[in-house]
Formats: structure tokens, C-alpha cells, sequence
């Protein structure tokens, strides 16, 4: 992972910066701007590195045969942190290798205490399919700025986004939406390449589209 990668609030600045697909005033970006974006994504990476020892120490503090609601409390922790993390700059794969290894953990822990229950047991298996197809969508930046809670992408810029994303990550991103909210962004896009008499763009509506026709 790339130690200059840009965290979540200067990346949509780039986003934004002379993008045709935003108005005049979003894709102006200053200097400035980057830089107090670039701060404040540094905040987050050092605020995260200090959850990350609050959740290595509650690890640490496991008893050998804990009950199974703790233990899935902790997992629940650490697939949020997970989350939160995908959005970061900067060298993140330290700590994401750090999660994994004490998600595997936890998993471990909780298939042991399954043993004998083959309901639970199937349960952890799709649980884990899933949480695998989560961390793949995570690699794409759109998506892990799509799911922050406080997504630095505003939902009047959501079309704007998905049109000037590459082909690769709007793939990823359009499985967040469902039929309805899909339809309503298909709309917008239209009307916003309509407004701006730009082909930038064009592409990514065709394949919104046809996801669409498909869902």
C-alpha cells in the first residue's frame, strides 16, 4: 500500500478538482483546501491507530474459553474498524493484516465453541463468504468513501462520483445501491451529463443502465 496514499477527504478534493461533472465552484479546488483535508485525514490515522491498540489489548484480554457473545462482539468491532480503516491514507496494511489475523482468531474461538452445532457452524461459513466479498469491495476506494458514515461524497455529488470513477470501482460501488435507489442515480446521471454537454462520463451511464435492465 502506497505510504503517500491520499485518505478519504483529500481524495474527493481530487475527485472534484477540475472535473467537468461538478460545478464551477466544487471543481475549484484550492491549495489550501488540500492541505486542511490532508490534516484532517492524518487526524483520522492517528485516532485509528489508537482504536486499533484498544481493540489489540481487548484481544489480549480473552480467556481461554469465553463465551461466544463476547467473543461476537469483539468480531463485530473489528469488521467495523475494518471498514473504517479501507477509507484511510497512508500505509494502511500493517493494520489491515493486524485485523484479519485477530478476525481469524475470533473466528477460530467461535467455530470451537460451535462444534457440535451444525446450524452455527454453516452460519460462520456463509458469514465468512461474505465478510471475504466485503473486504475485496473495501479495496476500492469509492466504495470505503461510499460507506463511511460520514462519506466525504455529499448525495447531490453521488452522480458526479460514479460518472468520473473508473470503470473498475463503479462496478464495485453499484452493488451498494438497490433497484430503486439505482433508478433514481441512473436519472440524475442522465439529467447531469444532459446539463453539462460532456461525453466524460458516458460509459459509466451505460453500464449503470445495464445494471439497471439487470436488477
Amino acid at each position: 500500500m502506497n505510504p503517500f496514499r491520499p485518505g478519504a477527504h483529500e481524495r474527493h478534493l481530487l475527485r472534484r478538482r477540475d472535473n467537468p461533472l461538478f460545478n464551477k465552484v466544487l471543481r475549484r479546488v484550492e491549495a489550501e483546501e488540500l492541505a486542511a483535508a490532508r490534516r484532517r485525514d492524518e487526524a483520522e490515522q492517528e485516532d485509528f491507530a489508537r482504536q486499533f491498540r484498544v481493540l489489540l489489548d481487548s484481544a489480549l484480554c480473552l480467556k481461554p474459553n469465553e463465551e461466544s457473545q463476547t467473543l461476537l462482539d469483539l468480531k463485530a468491532r473489528l469488521d467495523q474498524a475494518y471498514t473504517q480503516l479501507a477509507s484511510l491514507g497512508g500505509d494502511t496494511e500493517p493494520f489491515r493484516q493486524g485485523l484479519r489475523r485477530l478476525t481469524d482468531t475470533i473466528i477460530a474461538a467461535v467455530r470451537q465453541a460451535a462444534a457440535r452445532d451444525p446450524h452455527a457452524l454453516e452460519e460462520l461459513v456463509h458469514e465468512q463468504l461474505a465478510r471475504e466479498q466485503h473486504y475485496r469491495l473495501m479495496e476500492f476506494p469509492l466504495v470505503a468513501d461510499l460507506m463511511r458514515p460520514d462519506s466525504p461524497i455529499a448525495a447531490e455529488e453521488l452522480p458526479a462520483a460514479l460518472l468520473s470513477s473508473s470503470m473498475e470501482e463503479l462496478e464495485a460501488a453499484i452493488w451498494l445501491f438497490g433497484p430503486d435507489e439505482l433508478r433514481a442515480l441512473c436519472h440524475a446521471a442522465r439529467t447531469l451529463l444532459s446539463e453539462t454537454g460532456t461525453d466524460y462520463g458516458c460509459e459509466n451511464l451505460v453500464l449503470l443502465e445495464s445494471h439497471l435492465s439487470e436488477s
